[in-house]
């Protein structure tokens, strides 16, 4: 395991092999979604179709959830996003996985028609569904109760077939015959959406999408795809090459940082008390609990200054600039508030102690002035 999770999981289902943890999450720049599954007794999960500028935010969900990732797989070598496969590789050991069809370079997992990703007591059967690109696959739950599509089919609509060896005929057997073919109920997750639309159905498709559903015949959408006159994806120069590395950076060499400073899944930017503990004369530990509680029972970091959060816009001449500040409190939440404060008023070096003095205190770090038991 990658790190202490919780004790339950918010589940999508408990059909097929045994409950299910299920998180869509979306980014606004290139209306991409993201998913992620896991087995829950087991914390085995995968990720599908992750976006390099998102790796923050996916891995800290990944750690807060406590999931070991047994993959980062790809719907298809993407035009409008560069993937964070390897970004997720780098920090987590999972496989790369990507269609053997697409050709690209640092793929530890390539993919065929037909195979099958476990995770924990879960799989995906993976379904090749070319048309929109040689190498578009469509992700199956085990007990066909949801499926992710990728471009190939999205929520009344469906992938261009016009560049990255695109063709309308092929499209409409893969949807159809791979797609089509799954119980009615089965939802579908595509790989994007404009409009707000995040899930639709395969029963929904067959009846009310305008391409390929209700009485819509392989020459109608032949036709309609040959007409759409599509302007290129504006970041296809950028997306494919990078998709072909499997999101590989052209340089991989690490941002130079103050500390090892990770964003929690809110954004908020964390310390973990092992490396405040063994750095503490690196930084300003600030801490922003009222006098009472600084001075009480509970105990205090040795060093520390203190600042109560009602007071700390008034009182921000007071704080040191010479070194990275870190925000501490009782368990993390108002140091955290502390934190985006400070990180908006222009301090670049500031983070929160990760579940302030109480993990502290249960990692067996010492306090100052702590009562007698």
């Amino acid at each position: 395991m990658q790190s202490a999770a919780p004790s339950h999981f918010c589940l999508a289902a408990a059909a097929g092999g045994g409950p299910l943890l299920f998180r869509q999450l979306f980014d606004g720049e290139t209306g991409t979604f993201t998913y992620l599954l896991a087995d829950v007794a087991s914390r085995s999960g995968v990720l599908i179709d992750s976006v390099f500028e998102q790796h923050g935010r996916d891995l800290s969900l990944i750690r807060e959830l406590g999931i070991e990732l047994v993959a980062s797989i790809d719907t298809h070598a993407h035009a409008d996003h560069v993937t964070g496969s390897w970004l997720m590789h780098e920090a987590t050991g999972c496989a790369i996985a990507l269609a053997a069809a697409a050709g690209a370079v640092n793929v530890s997992l390539p993919l065929h028609h037909g195979d099958r990703l476990n995770f924990g007591a879960r799989h995906l059967e993976v379904r090749s569904t070319p048309g929109h690109t040689n190498g578009c696959l469509t992700f199956v739950l085990d007990d066909l109760s949801m499926a992710f599509t990728g471009d190939a089919l999205l929520v009344r609509g469906c992938g261009r077939c016009d560049f990255q060896q695109g063709d309308a005929h092929t499209l409409w057997t893969s949807i159809t015959e791979q797609i089509y073919s799954l119980p009615g109920p089965c939802l579908l997750y595509p790989g994007h959406d404009y409009s707000g639309r995040n899930i639709t159905s395969v029963a929904e498709e067959l009846a009310f999408n305008p391409r390929l559903g209700a009485a819509a015949t392989e020459r109608d959408f032949v036709g309609y795809m040959q007409n759409m006159k599509l302007p290129h994806p504006h970041r296809i120069a950028e997306a494919l090459p990078g998709n072909m590395r499997s999101g590989k950076p052209r340089s991989t060499q690490a941002t130079p940082s103050w500390a090892p400073v990770e964003l929690s899944y809110a954004g908020l930017p964390e310390l973990d008390p092992a490396w405040v503990a063994a750095h503490g004369g690196e930084v300003t530990l600030l801490d922003v609990r009222s006098a009472e509680e600084y001075q009480g029972p509970d105990g205090r970091l040795a060093g520390s200054l203190l600042i109560p959060l009602p007071e700390l816009e008034a009182r921000s001449g007071e704080i040191p600039l010479d070194r990275p500040l870190v925000l501490v409190c009782h368990s993390g939440s108002r140091s955290a508030l502390a934190t985006q404060q400070l990180l908006k008023a222009g301090h670049l070096r500031v983070a929160n102690l990760r579940g302030g003095l109480s993990q502290w205190a249960s990692a067996g770090y010492p306090l100052e002035g702590v009562a007698a038991a």
